[in-house]
């Protein structure tokens, strides 16, 4: 019979299965950064400590060949390394550290199974060592059809709470860190995790709400005012634009503007800060990736923009869906 195996279960495999013991012996040669009490790959179960006055966070997201990526245009540690990255990115949005992940693989069946799976965790474990992220387990299984990988990311609160969708208040400032627009050219693949930065935001103001760019401004926006049940305004004249959005721009012949507000998996911060604290935030921010002030917390429940003409028109949600 086929057992599939648990990266932390006692690996059990079946004898028959030489692409899962080919797979569990590279897990047991890995070299992993976990605190001197935590426990990873290798027994029933990963063992964290946990400070009793810190909270859990926990997230977790699939990605799947033809809907996030495609399996014939990128490598297995790109694959690997983005299905970490939205997770990590979700972790930032409530200002968490990450502590630990959980990798889980479906894969298709076939000889080049066994070097999917060693380069999806490559991928994943190079990033997650550059944010203290160690992967501590998780399970694998083979089945007819495409591959599609799930994370589960544990993260802890090193703040008296963690930054959520509500709280935004009218007059808030709103903001986003870095660039965005056109990730389809290849930013969703290798964008940064805002972990650092929303840290950094978190000890320099008083943030009021926060969520990470996932959809798009137009899609992701609407979500953060309907949790603070507040409305907004937006001016697409102030969007940090990368230069792949006027790429894009001068082939689909929208607007640059339109391609930063609906393009999605920017995987930016999107935040809003009190009035007052707005202009001592840019003044005092000195963070290698940029914030910008995008427009203001309004408190009639309606999103609108001000268009590259300045004039007042509806915000609509016309940006990416999975």
């Amino acid at each position: 019979m086929s057992i599939s195996f648990a990266l932390t279960s006692g690996l059990a495999i079946s004898r028959y299965d030489s692409m899962e013991q080919a797979f569990l012996q590279f897990l047991a040669n890995q070299k992993q950064t976990l605190p001197t009490d935590g426990l990873g790959i290798g027994d029933d179960a990963a063992v964290l400590a946990w400070p009793a006055d810190s909270k859990l966070v926990v997230c977790t997201d699939l990605i799947s060949d033809e809907t996030d990526f495609h399996l014939a245009e990128v490598t297995p540690q790109q694959i690997g390394r983005k299905a970490l990255a939205i997770n990590l990115s979700d972790i930032a949005a409530m200002a968490c550290q990450p502590v630990g992940a959980l990798l889980t693989l479906l894969l298709p069946g076939g000889e080049a199974s066994l070097e999917l799976a060693q380069g999806i965790y490559q991928g994943a474990a190079k990033l997650g060592e550059q944010f203290n992220c160690p992967i501590i387990g998780g399970d694998t299984n083979s089945w007819p059809g495409k591959v599609a990988v799930s994370i589960t990311v544990l993260g802890r609160c090193p703040f008296a709470k963690p930054l959520l969708r509500q709280g935004a208040q009218p007059g808030d400032a709103i903001f986003v860190t870095g660039s965005l627009g056109g990730s389809i050219l290849g930013h969703h693949l290798d964008f940064i995790p805002r972990v650092d930065e929303a840290l950094a935001l978190t000890q320099t103001c008083g943030l009021t709400a926060g969520m990470d760019i996932s959809d798009g401004i137009s899609i992701d926006l609407p979500r953060l005012c309907k949790q603070s049940s507040v409305g907004a305004e937006i001016d697409v004249r102030q969007l940090p634009l990368t230069a792949a959005a006027q790429q894009l721009s001068q082939k689909s012949g929208k607007p640059v503007w339109w391609h930063g507000l609906n393009d999605g998996e920017d995987f930016e911060l999107l935040f809003t800060v009190p009035a007052a604290d707005a202009d001592q935030l840019l003044a005092q921010w000195t963070n290698a990736t940029p914030i910008t002030r995008i427009g203001t917390i309004r408190p009639e429940r309606e999103l609108t923009m001000l268009g590259d003409d300045g004039t007042r028109q509806p915000l609509l949600p016309e940006g990416f869906s999975h």
